[in-house]
């Protein structure tokens, strides 16, 4: 991972964190300066950002808003107070609400962002300035410290490029902490169509299979907000094999970001939040899916069913099916 390195000083009321990259200075400063490639790193997994608002100048500001999988949004200003292209940027950070006023009792901080290179490529080192012990203690407290390290360390897939990343690593799974799992597969394809192929029955029905020998006997999708969906398949000629997942749409935004529950059917007890996130590049579409479980015992008891087989099988049929003629362009 690409953070090699957090530290709170109670005494300097500063939290530095580093992070190394087989990247130039440059491009590192390339990925904090352009807001679309912002978006893609700034929030912790499960909490996108999206930039609404970036003044790239001493005096200007650059507002955004992170989105929970529930549909929960925790909004910041940036004012730049220093810029020193391509080495470092001072700003004064601010926790808002949705009209932009300051959250009452959030700290505001000072954080200074510089870009070092090294014989490797380059280094973060992002260090954030307190007013007070009570406010560093504050931010640990939400688990800032956390979501930073899990936000940078999304960081390398952007320098990288989506293809360089992932391309022929078919579908990986990575253990976040004890009940959050980040699966990624690279499709070749459009994001648009890929979006498309996870919510139009026809499309579905052609690739979310798993292994071969199964077909989908049911295929009711939710696109909308609020909207309940159920799946269910059988193995092809074997009666008594049939089974299915069912759950509601959390929260839906074309074509870059769904997020669904999900339990099996008939099965008790609390079931998984799926937050499924499209990022295009070069025609190659990244689809990484935040998964979040109720507990240790239910991770580990659903990967070890080999869940992760049974979706690179479907995904592989995906981009076939986008890559036929008969697919819809």
């Amino acid at each position: 991972m690409p953070v090699t390195e957090v530290t709170t000083d109670p005494e300097a009321l500063t939290m530095t964190l580093i992070a190394d990259f087989a990247a130039p200075a440059e491009r590192l400063w390339q990925a904090f300066t352009d807001p679309r490639e912002l978006e893609r790193f700034w929030g912790p997994p499960g909490w996108p950002a999206t930039f609404t608002e970036f003044d790239l100048s001493v005096g200007g500001r650059a507002r955004y808003h992170m989105t929970g999988p529930r549909g929960e949004r925790a909004g910041a200003v940036w004012e730049f107070l220093a810029i020193e292209e391509p080495r470092s940027i001072e700003v004064l950070d601010s926790f808002v609400d949705e009209d932009g006023q300051p959250s009452e009792g959030m700290p505001t901080t000072r954080m200074v962002l510089s870009f070092e290179p090294t014989p490797d490529g380059s280094r973060l080192r992002s260090t954030n300035y307190f007013t007070s012990a009570e406010a560093l203690e504050q931010i640990v407290a939400i688990g800032f410290v956390e979501g930073s390290t899990m936000a940078m360390n999304q960081l390398d897939r952007v320098l990288a490029g989506l293809r360089d990343y992932a391309q022929g690593k078919g579908t990986q799974v990575g253990l976040l902490d004890d009940t959050h799992v980040r699966i990624t597969r690279l499709i070749e394809g459009p994001r648009e169509l890929v979006w498309r192929a996870h919510h139009d029955p026809d499309l579905l029905r052609r690739w979310m299979l798993g292994p071969d020998g199964w077909s989908m006997t049911t295929c009711e999708v939710a696109p909308a907000v609020g909207g309940r969906y159920h799946y269910a398949w059988a193995q092809d000629g074997v009666p008594g094999t049939e089974f299915g997942f069912e759950g509601e749409t959390l929260l839906s935004e074309p074509p870059r970001r769904a997020v669904t529950t999900e339990r099996m059917v008939g099965m008790e007890g609390p079931g998984t939040v799926n937050d499924m996130n499209l990022e295009e590049e070069d025609g190659a579409t990244l689809l990484t899916l935040f998964i979040e479980y109720p507990d240790l015992q239910t991770r580990d008891m659903i990967l070890a069913t080999g869940m992760a087989d049974g979706m690179e099988d479907s995904y592989a049929r995906l981009e076939s099916v986008l890559a036929s003629d008969t697919a819809p362009r």
